[in-house]
């Protein structure tokens, strides 16, 4: 008789638009874990979290701290003592990773350990795994109420078999895998796919009508093996009885009264018996029509984009099936997606990690030293930067998240067209000290004398805006670092011609827009905003070039010593603001006071 198939999942709204009730991990802290030390890390997670920072600041620990205590109760779950920090046990600072998650009903545990969200509904479960030594952790809950504490003896939903389907499950892909390693990501992830369809297809839907459930293939199938296995027990029975009669005198002889009998149980968990594919499939790469050889024949760049076919094919079947909580939820954690890829690759492996988790089922931790991975106009990204102090330890600072920033539709758009012309426009995101400028010229300049005094301009981000409007929604982004940064635009002028007829300048009435999104951090001087007058190339070159107005100010500063003088003047005030900025240049923060200095007869 067919299985009683199960009743078909309700349909669901688009995840990008509609919060899916999934698990998922909403906050890791991180103590004494490998490069990270007494001062916690605290990564706070959005659908996307980038890592950024120098290499070896301790990006990798963090990947690592989740997987460890989601792979607890397991070997893999024991920490080595080269995971204590500089490979030194101090049982008074153990490793501590804390671990906040999203549950929603099916996946609650006991009321003790939720904290609800007034405002969302939402629910969160607290947990933390303590290691004082080298092996297995100790796991505790965190028990909300008045004073809330950490549990001495209970944990939420028990045993760590019991925990682990209400937490994302973690996919690990390190830089330097192994091809084997790499090619094994590649194919359990299609193996999935095809375990998931097999699945599907043991169960029938109930027919519209009521009637009889007809055998599906899959029941035919079990049906015909179950057969075929009694044929063989029975064909093999006079066989297999004479040598329990034979193994039955001998037992006998030493445990009288006892016997033993083979039972085949040919009807016995028939599906067991069934394996469709071999257990290695083999993934070949080559010409269509030629000799194609293993995977891991390959190069690795080939190796890893294969890799984002593979997720890209698990993202649209989970798109397909419409059903985001059907199957538990998914983190990715992967170490420099863009290692050994292609630039087209780097683009395409950028927009499948970020379009990953519209299915509802997945969220990605990712470590990057490309700016590339860094979109700003998206929603749902925290950036977050981890650094060496001086004292060795590492720390982890969120820099950036898309709701502090609040961008609005026209600021999302300008970002998005300066992503497009300028891929590295998000490099101050890795440190350093920023000046932001308006347009080409002005990178072009700052650019050459950077080139020329190497020593003297060391670790500056010269980001262009390319317009106005784009420095006031860079800025909305920048505010977010806690870091000084500068500011340097055109003053423009209050009126305009267009046409033969006099009209009000809306380059000017930036300038407001501009100042109005930094006069906080301009009061404190966590930020210099400068204008030149009234435009780069006169304030400080004398002229103004038509046409072709980067290679101008290249060309100009080659050959004039003065102009490179006063650009180098420039910079070094837009980076220490205890430096006197050059004739030309400005300090402003109201907007009639800069009026008042322009030129009476500006070119």
């Amino acid at each position: 008789m067919a299985k009683k198939a199960k009743a078909a999942p309700a349909p669901v709204a688009d995840a990008s638009t509609v919060p899916v009730k999934r698990p998922r991990v909403h906050k890791l802290t991180i103590r004494n874990f490998r490069a990270i030390g007494k001062e916690p890390v605290t990564v706070e997670l959005d659908d996307i979290v980038v890592l950024v920072g120098p290499n070896n600041s301790g990006k990798s620990s963090i990947l690592r701290a989740y997987q460890v205590v989601m792979l607890h109760g397991s070997k893999d779950g024991e920490l080595t003592q080269e995971d204590f920090p500089d490979g030194t046990i101090d049982a008074s600072n153990p490793v501590e990773i804390e671990l906040e998650t999203v549950v929603y009903d099916e996946k609650a545990p006991g009321e003790k350990w939720i904290r609800k969200d007034p405002t969302t509904g939402e629910m969160f479960v607290r947990e933390k795994w303590t290691w004082v030594a080298p092996g297995k952790p100790k796991r505790v809950g965190w028990e909300v109420g008045e004073p809330g504490n950490w549990h001495a003896s209970e944990v939420p939903w028990g045993a760590p078999g019991v925990a682990q389907p209400a937490r994302p499950e973690p996919h690990r892909i390190e830089a330097f895998d192994s091809p084997q390693t790499q090619t094994a990501a590649v194919v359990t992830l299609l193996k999935d796919v095809l375990n998931q369809r097999i699945k599907e297809m043991q169960e029938t839907p109930p027919p519209a009508d009521g009637t009889t459930v007809e055998s599906t293939d899959y029941q035919k199938l079990l049906t015909s093996v179950s057969e075929f296995q009694k044929k063989v027990v029975v064909a093999a029975n006079e066989q297999i009885a004479k040598i329990e009669t034979e193994m039955n005198t001998l037992i006998d002889q030493v445990f009288p009264g006892q016997a033993v009998r083979f039972d085949a149980r040919p009807e016995d968990n028939i599906d067991d018996c069934l394996t469709f594919f071999r257990d290695t499939p083999q993934l070949l790469m080559g010409p269509k029509n030629g000799y194609q050889p293993p995977v891991e024949k390959q190069g690795s760049g080939a190796r890893r984009t294969l890799l984002w076919a593979a997720l890209r094919l698990v993202k649209e079947q989970a798109r397909a099936k419409k059903d985001a909580t059907s199957t538990r939820p998914h983190i990715l954690l992967i170490d420099e997606p863009e290692l050994c890829l292609h630039p087209n690759a780097v683009r395409e492996a950028c927009r499948v990690l970020y379009d990953l988790p519209k299915t509802g089922n997945w969220q990605v931790m990712v470590t990057t030293h490309s700016p590339v991975f860094i979109d700003l106009w998206r929603d749902n990204t925290s950036i977050v930067r981890v650094e060496r102090q001086p004292n060795g330890s590492a720390s982890g600072t969120t820099i950036y998240r898309p709701k502090r920033a609040a961008l609005d539709d026209d600021d999302k758009e300008c970002l998005k067209l300066l992503n497009l012309c300028d891929s590295y426009v998000a490099e101050f995101f890795f440190g350093g000290r920023t000046v932001l400028v308006e347009g080409d010229t002005e990178h072009t300049a700052f650019t050459y004398v950077m080139q020329q005094e190497p020593e003297r301009f060391k670790d500056i981000h010269v980001v262009r805006a390319r317009g106005k409007a784009t420095i006031v929604s860079l800025c909305k982004v920048l505010n977010q670092f806690g870091a000084p940064y500068s500011v340097l635009h055109d003053s423009d002028t209050p009126t305009a011609f267009r046409k033969g007829t006099v009209i009000t300048n809306p380059a000017w009435t930036q300038n407001q827009r501009i100042y109005d999104q930094v006069k906080n951090l301009v009061a404190t001087r966590k930020i210099r905003l400068v204008a030149s007058l009234v435009s780069f190339e006169p304030a400080y070159f004398g002229t103004d070039a038509s046409s072709e107005k980067p290679a101008n100010a290249w060309t100009t500063l080659k050959e004039n010593k003065d102009a490179h003088v006063r650009i180098a003047t420039l910079l070094e005030a837009l980076v220490d603001f205890t430096k006197p900025l050059p004739q030309g240049a400005v300090e402003w923060s109201d907007l009639a006071a800069l009026e008042n200095q322009l030129p009476k007869n500006p070119a």
